[in-house]
């Protein structure tokens, strides 16, 4: 596991490193994966949707609550906090939360129903926010630089991180406009896939790490990302984790199929 450091007088400048976790899913696996290959960092900032679909909440809230994360909330955790409504939830989704429900332990109930709704920011890293779907909407997606665009236009300053669709993904808002951008790749000894996306400083950002449970890029490995506020870039992972351990669980769950089998594929 990385080592994370304590408080330090470097927050007073701005210089900071942010893990970035989103979208677990239950899924300790993957979870364990992540944090066994992340870079030493200062804090973890977790995206939303730590449950539904995977079938460990208890003990993936466990792990991540042992880190002291700074929390945003996302749809599936207000759904299985019973926050919200399930009946937009399509039916596999809606199983799992109402398994989820029965599964989880009173406290950990309690801290999924205090995580506050995004966007959050943090002294420690000024000019950037985090949130779930939208800084606008924890349901919204962004999915292109359009829809990127139409919300970068309401925090121009202001980059932001932010997960849901299970994809990594980055966009800039540059003098010429909203575009897509695309990490280099980074030389890497081990198995986990490092790339880097240096920022500009004339620009502003929205940034999705990935999902760490769910993958839905055609590519099963787990996937998380840094901010280095000193270096001023994000560094994107992918990690290769115990997919068959995460399915065989899903599968004893009595959970839907559907479930494990996408893990395989990364959709």
């Amino acid at each position: 596991m990385p080592k994370q450091s304590p408080p330090a007088d470097g927050y007073n400048q701005g210089i900071v490193r942010l893990l970035l976790f989103s979208d677990i899913h239950a899924n300790l696996e993957a979870l364990e994966a992540c944090l066994d290959a992340a870079p030493d960092f200062d804090r973890l900032v977790n995206l939303g949707d730590v449950v539904g679909y995977g079938a460990s909440p208890n003990q993936v809230i466990g792990l991540l609550k042992a880190t002291e994360p700074v929390n945003v909330r996302g749809n599936h955790d207000r759904v299985c906090a019973i926050l919200g409504p399930i009946a937009g939830f399509n039916p596999v989704a809606k199983a799992a939360a109402e398994w989820t429900r029965d599964q989880l332990s009173e406290k950990n109930l309690e801290w999924l129903s205090r995580m506050p709704i995004g966007p959050v920011s943090l002294p420690m890293a000024p000019g950037v926010q985090f949130a779930h779907g939208s800084p606008d909407n924890e349901d919204r997606y962004i999915t292109s630089e359009r829809v990127a665009g139409e919300v970068m236009k309401v925090y121009p300053e202001t980059s932001t991180f932010v997960g849901h669709t299970h994809v990594q993904a980055a966009f800039a808002r540059l003098p010429e406009g909203v575009q897509p951008v695309r990490p280099e790749p980074m030389r890497s000894a081990s198995r986990v896939q490092r790339t880097r996306l240096r920022l500009r400083p004339d620009a502003s950002y929205m940034i999705n790490p990935g999902s760490v449970g769910q993958p839905r890029d055609h590519d099963r490995r787990a996937a998380f990302a840094l901010y280095d506020s000193e270096l001023r870039e994000v560094r994107f992972f992918r990690v290769p984790y115990d997919v068959a351990g995460a399915q065989q669980r899903i599968l004893a769950a009595g959970l839907p199929q559907m479930l494990a089998a996408r893990l395989a594929e990364g959709i």
